[in-house]
C-alpha cells in the first residue's frame, strides 16, 4: 500500500511538502519524527506533520531518503505545544521544530567516564604475597561506598592494574559511570545545605503540594523577597514531584545562575539532573536530549529553550525570575516568551506551573490581582537577615562638592568599599554597560564612531578588537586616528563600561583582588564558573559586572553592593523602561547582607528625584507597581491590552518607507478597541544593515479578554505570517513584545 508523508522544513513558509514513504520506512514514519528528504537541490532535515494513504498532489512525488531519529523525539504533548507556538507566534511549524529540537541529534557522542571501585568481600586466603593489593583492599573496606579509581593513586602509582587483579579475584566491584556533560566544566561541586523551613515557607509548600496532587493546571506566582529561600522551595517541591513518579523543568533567565542552582539540585537529586544551555556543544546537546527522551533524566535545568525538553511524565514547571526579558526570543523566529510557553505547556499536561520572583513582571502581578494566578508570598529573608541599608548618592551634587567633573565612583562609595575590605568582606559593583567606554566621539564636531551596519555607537574595549558593535558583532582593531567627518585628531571617549570600573578599582585598591563578569569574560563555561567559584570561595574581594550579577547569585560574605549608574536605560523610549530599571536596582540591592552580616547598598544617580530611583531605593515594590499600573491603564498599555509589533525591515530606506505606508493603508478597518500606531522608525533605526520601522497594534482587554480578536485580525491581514515582500522588505510579527526599541 502506498503511503505519503507531509513534511515541514525549517524555512520561512507555512507550506508543507508531500513525499512518498519508502516501504522499508513505512512502519517507522510517525507524526513528530524527523526525516531527511530531498529539498530543491540538497537533502534537508524536516519533521513529519502528517501521514496519509492518499494525496491531492498531481506532480512527481519524491521519496524520503532516511530517518534521522530511531525513536520519536516529540510525544503528543510536545507536538500540541509546538502547534500552539506555531499558531500563536505566527511562525511556520518547521521553524518551531528547529527551535525546539537540537539540530544534530544524529551525532554520536561518548561522554567522559570515571571508574568507581568498592569493597566486595574478604579473601579466602591472605594476600601476603601482594602487599599493595592488601593495602588497597583494606582501604576500600574502610570506605562506606564506591570511590573513584584515581583516588587510589595515593596508595599505588598503578591503581588500575592493582584493582583489576582484585577484580579477577572477585574481591572488589568495578563500575564505569558516564559523567554528565558540565559536571567538571560548568557546575559547582554539589552544594549540601541543611534547611529548616520557616512558617511562611511551609505554607507555600503546602499550597504547591496540593497543586501537585490535584493533577490540574494551576498557575502559581511566588512573590518572595530576595534571600527568602525560593531555591529551597524549588528543591522540595521537585522532590515531591519526583516521589510521585513525575519529572520537572526549572527555567533560569541567565546562564550565570546555572552553576550554583545546578550544584544545589545535584546535591539532592544526583545524576537525574540535566543541564540545558547555550554553552553545551552540539554533541553534548544531542546526547543530553536523547537521554531525556529515554527517561534517564527527570529534572532539566536550563535557559528558555529548556521549556521544550522531552521529559517523560512531566509534573511541574518552575520559571525562576519570571520577569526577565531574556525569556523572550526577540531576534529569530519563533519570537516566543518561555514564561508564556511554560504556562501553555502546564495547561496541556494539566500540571502546576510556578512563576517566581522578588520583582514579578507587571503582567504576572496584574494576573494575581485579577485572581488568575494563585498568589504565594514570602515576606521575610531566610535566617532572619535584614534588608540592607540603602543610600542614594546624587552625582550632580557629588561633582559640585568635589569639583571633579566626570567623576565615576563617588567618595562615599569609595569609603564604603574601603570599610568592607578592611573587615574582610566582599563587594559587588554593578555597571550595566560592558567594554571600557560606550561612546567614541569627535571632540570638535561631535560625530560619533558608529557601526556601519547598525548606526549605533561603537564601544571601546581595552582587550581584543578596540571598537565593537554590541548588536551585530562588527569590530575594528584600532581607534581611528582622525574623525571621518572633519578629519580632526581630537577623538574622545565618553561613558563608562565594566572595563573602566575594573581599571579604577585596580588603581584605587591595589591590595584587593577583583574579577569582572560580563558577556566578554563569560564566553566559555569554564571562565564563567571560575569567576563565580573564585568569588564564592572568598578568593576575590570585589566582583564587577553587568546585570548578570544582579539576580539569583547567593554569597553570604557580600555586605556591600554599589550600583554605579542607576540611570542606565531610564529614559529609553519604551513603556517598560522604568519597570526594567526598578527590577534591576531592586534585584541588585538584594545581593547584599544575605546572612547574619548586615548589608549596605549605594545607588549613584544623576536623577535623584526620579520616582523609579526613589521607590527602588526604598524597596517599595507595591507602591511603585500601583503607580505604574495606573499609568499603563490610562494609556492602555500591557497588562491592560494585548500587543503586537509589526517590524518592517529592508536594505533600502526609501523602499521601506513606501512599503510600510502601503501596509498601514491596506490594513482592514480596526475593530472597536483596536488601536494602530505607526508606521514609525524604530529607536534603533538600522541594525545588521537593515533599516527598521514598526507598526504597533494594541487590543484593549475590555473588548478582547483573551487576545483572540487581535490574533484573528492579524491572520486576516497577514495570512502568510512573516514574509518577504516583492520589494525585498521583510515583515516580522512579534506577539507580546518585551520592547518597542
Amino acid at each position: 500500500m502506498t503511503m505519503y508523508a507531509d513534511i515541514a522544513f525549517p524555512i520561512s513558509s507555512y507550506q508543507v511538502f508531500t513525499y512518498l514513504i519508502p516501504e522499508k520506512l513505512r512502519n517507522n514514519i510517525k507524526i513528530g519524527i524527523r526525516v531527511k528528504a530531498p529539498f530543491q537541490r540538497r537533502s534537508v532535515y524536516g519533521v513529519v506533520v502528517g501521514v496519509s494513504a492518499t494525496t491531492d498532489y498531481k506532480k512527481r512525488i519524491r521519496s524520503i531518503d532516511s530517518l534521522v531519529d530511531n525513536e520519536l523525539v516529540l510525544d503528543k504533548y510536545l507536538w500540541i505545544l509546538l502547534e500552539w507556538v506555531s499558531d500563536y507566534y505566527f511562525t511556520p511549524l518547521g521553524q518551531v521544530a528547529q527551535t525546539a529540537i537540537p539540530a544534530r541529534l544524529s551525532l554520536r557522542y561518548k561522554p567522559p567516564s570515571r571508574i568507581m571501585v568498592s569493597f566486595r568481600k574478604n579473601p579466602e586466603i591472605a594476600l601476603n604475597n601482594a602487599p599493595v593489593q592488601e593495602r588497597v583492599l583494606r582501604y576500600l573496606q574502610q570506605k562506606k561506598g564506591p570511590v573513584e579509581l584515581s583516588v587510589l593513586k595515593d596508595i599505588t602509582p598503578h591503581p588500575s592494574s592493582v584493582c583489576k587483579a582484585l577484580l579477577n579475584k572477585s574481591l572488589i566491584n568495578w563500575d564505569k559511570h558516564d559523567l554528565l556533560p558540565d559536571v567538571t566544566g560548568f557546575t559547582f561541586e554539589p552544594i549540601h545545605k541543611k534547611v529548616k523551613f520557616t512558617k511562611e515557607q511551609i505554607l507555600v509548600l503546602e499550597s504547591l503540594r496540593q497543586g501537585l496532587e490535584s493533577k490540574k493546571f494551576i498557575p502559581f506566582l511566588l512573590h518572595g523577597v530576595t534571600s527568602s529561600g525560593k531555591t529551597e522551595i524549588y528543591i522540595d517541591i521537585v522532590r515531591q514531584t519526583l516521589e510521585s513518579g513525575r519529572s520537572a523543568i526549572i527555567l533560569l533567565p541567565e546562564i550565570a545562575l546555572t552553576p550554583q542552582i545546578a550544584g544545589r539540585f545535584r546535591a539532592v537529586f544526583g545524576d537525574t539532573v540535566a543541564l540545558w544551555h547555550s554553552k553545551l556543544t552540539h554533541a553534548t546537546r544531542a546526547w543530553t536530549w536523547k537521554k531525556i527522551c529515554a527517561g534517564e533524566f527527570r529534572v532539566v535545568i536550563g535557559a528558555r529553550s529548556a521549556i521544550f525538553a522531552p521529559l517523560k511524565n512531566l509534573g511541574l514547571v518552575v520559571v525562576d525570575e519570571e520577569q526577565e526579558h531574556s525569556y523572550k526570543q526577540d531576534t529569530n523566529n519563533p519570537r516566543y516568551h518561555a514564561r508564556d510557553v511554560a504556562l501553555m505547556r502546564g495547561k496541556i499536561h494539566k500540571i502546576p506551573v510556578l512563576l517566581a520572583s522578588a520583582t514579578p513582571s507587571l503582567e504576572s502581578y496584574y494576573n494575581h490581582i485579577q485572581s488568575k494566578f494563585t498568589y504565594l508570598r514570602l515576606t521575610k529573608r531566610y535566617g532572619g537577615s535584614k534588608y540592607p541599608q540603602v543610600y542614594i548618592v546624587d552625582m550632580d551634587q557629588e561633582q559640585e562638592d568635589s569639583g571633579k567633573t566626570g567623576q565615576i565612583l563617588s567618595g562615599f562609595l569609595l569609603d564604603k568599599i574601603e570599610e568592607r575590605l578592611q573587615k574582610k568582606e566582599q563587594v559587588i559593583l554593578m555597571q550595566n554597560r560592558r567594554g571600557f567606554s560606550p561612546i567614541i566621539r569627535c571632540g570638535d564636531c561631535g560625530v560619533l564612531e558608529t557601526c556601519p551596519d547598525c548606526n549605533v555607537p561603537m564601544a571601546y574595549h581595552r582587550t581584543g578588537p578596540a571598537l565593537k558593535c554590541h548588536y551585530c558583532g562588527y569590530s575594528i582593531d584600532k581607534i581611528p586616528a582622525n574623525c571621518r567627518s572633519c578629519n580632526s585628531i581630537n577623538i574622545r571617549m565618553f561613558g563608562t563600561g565594566t572595563q573602566k570600573i575594573e581599571t579604577i578599582i585596580g588603581e584605587t585598591f591595589s591590595n584587593a583582588s577583583f574579577e569582572r563578569l560580563d558577556m566578554d569574560t563569560s564566553r566559555t563555561a569554564t571562565a564563567l564558573t571560575s569567576t563565580i567559584s573564585n568569588f564564592g570561595s572568598g578568593d576575590v574581594d570585589i566582583l564587577i559586572g553587568t546585570q548578570m550579577i544582579s539576580k539569583g547569585l547567593d554569597f553570604e560574605n557580600v555586605t556591600l553592593v554599589g550600583i554605579i549608574n542607576a540611570d542606565t536605560g531610564l529614559f529609553l523610549p519604551d513603556f517598560r523602561s522604568g519597570e526594567r530599571l526598578f527590577q534591576l536596582i531592586y534585584q541588585t540591592a538584594g545581593r547584599a547582607g544575605r546572612r547574619k552580616k548586615s548589608g549596605e547598598v549605594v545607588i549613584q544617580t544623576y536623577n535623584y528625584d526620579n520616582q523609579v530611583i526613589k521607590y527602588a531605593s526604598s524597596l517599595d515594590l507595591k507602591k511603585y507597581y500601583n503607580i505604574i499600573l495606573n499609568e499603563r491603564n490610562d494609556l492602555n498599555y500591557p497588562p491592560f491590552s494585548w500587543m503586537a509589533k509589526l517590524e518592517i525591515s529592508g536594505i533600502s530606506k526609501n523602499k521601506l518607507q513606501l512599503v510600510a505606508k502601503k501596509i498601514r493603508d491596506n490594513l482592514t478597518p480596526p475593530y472597536t478597541g483596536l488601536e494602530i500606531l505607526g508606521p514609525a522608525d524604530c529607536f534603533y533605526e538600522r541594525l545588521r544593515n537593515r533599516f527598521r520601522m514598526q507598526i504597533v497594534l494594541k487590543s484593549y482587554k475590555t473588548v478582547d479578554s483573551n487576545g483572540r480578536k487581535l490574533h484573528n485580525y492579524i491572520k486576516k491581514n497577514f495570512p502568510k505570517g512573516n514574509y518577504l515582500t516583492n520589494s525585498g522588505v521583510k515583515i516580522t510579527i512579534d506577539i507580546n513584545p518585551v520592547s518597542l526599541l
